[in-house]
């Protein structure tokens, strides 16, 4: 996942009570049919389920930090249940080492630190590996994003020149701590008004707010901003190209004896074909890796 505020940011409660909000359960893949969270089959790979740490052998467990709030790539479905095509994934990392995948489902801030506590594995939440982040986790890449805006249907909106404006974010993600700050204080330093921030607790409060005029535009890492305009049934468009492409990267602790194994599994997936199959299932094939590189933010 990709402040200061001019006026108040919406609470949560308050997003819920907008009129006419976006379905963001039920994802559409590429061609129009319903993707779905069913796993794949994916063989054990008994060499790399030897390599695993003791601990993680003798529990046979893989638990995975995880908020789902940030449709399509992980969410929660209808029936409550993790989704997306980064649950997907995750599924089949488990399934090549032989591991029951529990996802520890909770707030995005709290997973880094519950990786550190040795209480998670791993993430997988649309982290962006940045050099900041890897002074508390190590990272593997196993994507590509950009930033993409989106504005209302009709309504110019150029993410470069935005001062004034009212930019919804969901709370936590690099453009609520980083992206749209930095253009607000472009536009101050300009002697220009600065960018309204409206930060929500997901992802799909951002995009109702847009879809019902609160706000002139939202900001969001790709896949999720394109998904969400597929959703809202010709209310919202995207505002200029996406831009920024950057990693993201499964954040493991340092150190960890499970972080080879992983880098090493993910790696199998690209291989074979799978780690495609999935992406190509949910539409977002075109930010696919072919390697599973390690801290990539810091090597520039």
């Amino acid at each position: 996942m990709r402040a200061r505020y001019a006026i108040p940011a919406l609470t949560a409660a308050a997003a819920l009570m907008l009129t006419g909000c976006v379905d963001n359960t039920a994802p559409e893949a590429s061609k129009g049919s319903a993707a779905s969270s069913e796993p794949a089959s994916v063989a054990k790979n008994d060499s790399l389920a030897a390599m695993l740490p003791q601990k993680m052998k003798t529990a046979g467990v893989l638990n995975v930090g995880m908020a789902n709030n940030y449709a399509p790539n992980e969410f929660k479905d209808a029936q409550g249940k993790p989704a997306g095509w980064s649950v997907d994934l995750t599924n089949a990392l488990g399934q090549v080492l032989g591991l029951k995948v529990n996802f520890d489902i909770g707030t995005f801030d709290n997973i880094l630190p519950a990786i550190k506590a040795g209480k998670d594995d791993m993430g997988m939440s649309s982290f962006t590996d940045t050099v900041e982040r890897e002074k508390q986790t190590d990272f593997i890449n196993y994507y590509s994003a950009g930033i993409q805006w989106a504005s209302a249907k009709g309504k110019t909106v150029d993410p470069k020149n935005a001062c004034g404006m009212k930019v919804a974010v969901q709370a936590t993600t690099y453009q609520d701590t980083d992206e749209v700050p930095a253009k607000s204080k472009a536009c101050t330093d300009a002697g220009k008004p600065a960018i309204n921030i409206f930060k929500y607790d997901a992802q799909d409060q951002a995009t109702n707010a847009l879809a019902v005029g609160q706000v002139d535009a939202m900001s969001a890492d790709s896949p999720v901003t394109l998904y969400a305009i597929s959703q809202t049934k010709d209310k919202l468009q995207a505002a200029g190209d996406a831009f920024e492409v950057a990693p993201y990267g499964i954040p493991v602790a340092k150190d960890s004896e499970f972080k080879p194994v992983l880098q090493k599994a993910l790696q199998a997936l690209i291989d074979d074909g799978t780690y495609t199959k999935i992406l190509t299932k949910w539409g977002v094939q075109s930010g696919g890796v072919k390697s599973a590189a390690l801290n990539v933010a810091a090597k520039g």
